[in-house]
């Protein structure tokens, strides 16, 4: 089941992990943390090293995760991949966790400031971008 909802390609009817290609590894590693329909699903880099269509299938599940209730965080340096799962951004700098930022208030320009460690309501490093 997992392996047709995934599409996880194999070069044996039946193989071990350890015979499958590191896209097709974590394509089933996260089918199989799916399939168990967790309350709470952390991720860190869900898409990477995986193709685009890898990439979609695996987004696309992580939504149908969150819609069925699921809590859903997301780790990963792709804003794009951020923004498309995200309703809200929180960023790390230097340790520190900034507030989340809801993802309809989010852009790429105040996100870049929080990576830079502007804070909302600090002059010098002003959230408010026109």
């Amino acid at each position: 089941r997992i392996i047709t909802a995934m599409d996880v390609r194999k070069s044996a009817p039946d193989p071990e992990a350890a015979a499958l290609s590191g896209g097709n590894l974590q394509k089933f590693i996260v089918g199989r943390e799916l399939d168990r329909k967790p309350s709470v699903m952390i991720v860190n880099q869900p898409t990477w090293g995986v193709d685009a269509g890898a990439a979609a299938r695996i987004r696309q599940a992580l939504i149908e995760l969150a819609r069925s209730g699921s809590a859903v965080l997301v780790i990963s340096q792709d804003l794009d991949e951020l923004f498309e799962l995200s309703d809200a951004i929180a960023v790390m700098h230097n340790g520190q966790l900034s507030a989340p930022l809801p993802i309809a208030e989010a852009t790429f320009e105040k996100i870049g400031l929080l990576m830079g460690g502007a804070e909302p309501g600090h002059a010098e490093h002003s959230l408010e971008i026109a």
